[in-house]
């Protein structure tokens, strides 16, 4: 079952559009499982109605015509429990409804599995079965998993419509996030690591085509080379067939094969050589992965492994001191602290994270700096979104991409509110926080950084009510010692003396 389930998620990731990936969904699924049915009901956008948009086994003409209230039968009552109702026999259960346009009247036994992208219901998955029997443990599994593993790509589906891609999606103009920390940011979006793989790779112009293909041609060289000596030095330990992979990886290397050429065809059409290398490697795996044979399958992944030797060597020519901009957007799917802390604070500007929640240390770091944070901005390939102009809106959980004229002056507009409303609050700094019959309220801090003591200072805090000491360690690569944490504890100390500081002592749970 995990294979079918593999081949499914594929073929649904490299359908053309939304219509064709839930008909995939069904009809793969009804057969991996020996079904009579098997549909998915999707929300409407208000939520008021679940649509039935697919189906394998019912009446074909039923779809987009059966549309069920939330309070309503069986698909209403998955959608609001959100989780799995198996039944022996629908028709027993109270909020069993029949629909005779759908043609089920034989059948029984009924599965429901809700679709869930970050807590929000996207639909449901039905499965039934002419037999009165309740499904197995398996065949509940199966179907929860793969629910767990389309709910992104049905998402994205939904939020472009059906004329795109789910495996090649169009630059989005607008990412709709949850809120990690207030303000406004204008700037161009940065990657912290854009050739940390293949996916990442962002997208950009060949300043000069002639020196980005003599880099990919040496790149390929390096990669020809290690594999040519790996497969003479292990050449007495490995069969025939060993052997062979070896010598046929070499080959697919060659300046002559379609892997080299299709890549500096690329090049010269004015892509980059990790970006023209990425694209090729993508659209050659897809080749094997389209196979029904499993070893042919596998050498997809070879394809893909070639791809990522590659892009070290080609990695190693990036220079590493190329400066950021004045106002730097970190985006990506997940940014660490570190990765913050490697931007300036006066160039970082904002930040956007594909994953990642209000409660994360990110979006905790990113308030106690006073940095603009969207989260959980959902799947996109962040490669493309690599240099582009952009506004983070921290207050809406809002990015916008490549805004027109019209929404950047509204938001440098916005933006100018935003610091004159600052420079009002300013002056009631230090003021004391006291009750209109005189009660007293100590105003403190949370702060983790030595970055949020002047911040602090300069906002009138009282003090810090929790000192987070994980965060110098989740800054650097190795654990700071005993001196190095005394000094910064001290500093802490030594800069709100006399007033109180409480400190943590070391958080370390398994996000660290």
């Amino acid at each position: 079952m995990l294979e079918a389930l593999r081949r499914i998620v594929q073929e649904v990731g490299s359908a053309t559009d939304l219509h064709q990936a839930l008909n995939l969904i069904v009809v793969r699924t009804a057969a991996s499982l020996g079904v009579d049915v098997c549909s998915v009901y999707l929300a409407e956008a208000d939520g008021d109605h679940y649509v039935l948009r697919a189906t394998q086994g019912l009446n074909p003409t039923a779809v987009g015509r059966v549309r069920l209230p939330p309070q309503e039968g069986l698909v209403g009552l998955v959608a609001q429990r959100r989780e799995p109702v198996n039944l022996e026999e629908a028709a027993d259960h109270p909020r069993f409804r029949f629909f005779p346009e759908t043609g089920e009247e034989d059948c029984h036994s009924f599965l429901g599995v809700p679709i869930i992208h970050y807590r929000r219901v996207l639909g449901v998955l039905v499965i039934q079965h002419g037999e009165r029997r309740p499904f197995g443990a398996q065949e509940v599994a199966f179907a929860v998993t793969l629910a767990a593993q389309l709910a992104g790509a049905i998402d994205h589906a939904l939020a472009l419509g059906n004329d795109h891609s789910l495996a090649e999606r169009p630059l989005p103009s607008c990412l709709k996030g949850v809120r990690g920390a207030p303000g406004l940011a204008l700037g161009t979006l940065v990657l912290p690591h854009p050739l940390a793989s293949l996916e990442s790779v962002p997208t950009r112009s060949a300043a000069d085509p002639d020196a980005e293909a003599q880099a990919l041609c040496r790149a390929v060289a390096a990669v020809r080379r290690e594999l040519a000596d790996s497969g003479q030095r292990l050449g007495e330990l490995l069969p025939a067939e060993e052997r062979a992979l070896f010598e046929a990886f070499v080959m697919l290397l060659n300046e002559d094969d379609s892997l080299v050429q299709d890549s500096l065809g690329r090049i010269r059409a004015g892509q980059w050589a990790p970006g023209a290398w990425r694209d090729t490697i993508r659209d050659h795996a897809r080749v094997f992965d389209g196979t029904e044979d499993s070893y042919l399958r596998t050498r997809g992944e070879d394809i893909r492994d070639l791809g990522r030797r590659v892009l070290v060597q080609l990695r190693a020519r990036e220079s590493p001191g190329e400066p950021l901009p004045e106002q730097t957007i970190l985006v990506g799917e997940e940014i660490s602290v570190a990765q913050i802390a490697q931007v300036p604070l006066e160039r970082l500007a904002g930040i956007a994270c594909l994953k990642g929640s209000a409660l994360s240390h990110v979006a905790i770091l990113a308030r106690a700096l006073g940095i603009p944070a969207v989260m959980r901005l959902g799947q996109w390939p962040v490669g493309y979104l690599e240099g582009c102009q952009a506004v983070v809106d921290g207050h809406q959980g809002r990015v916008f991409v490549e805004p027109s004229a019209a929404l950047l002056k509204e938001y440098h507009r916005l933006k100018a509110q935003d610091v004159a409303l600052t420079r009002q609050l300013e002056r009631l700094r230090d003021l004391p926080a006291e009750t209109p019959d005189g009660y007293r309220i100590p105003l403190t801090i949370k702060a983790g950084l030595t970055s949020d003591v002047g911040a602090a200072r300069a906002c009138g805090a009282q003090g810090v009510g929790l000192y987070r000491t994980e965060f110098i360690f989740m800054v650097r690569q190795s654990f700071p010692g005993e001196e190095e944490q005394r000094r910064l504890y001290r500093e802490v100390l030594e800069s709100f003396a006399p007033q109180p500081v409480t400190m943590r002592t070391l958080d370390v749970g398994g996000d660290k």
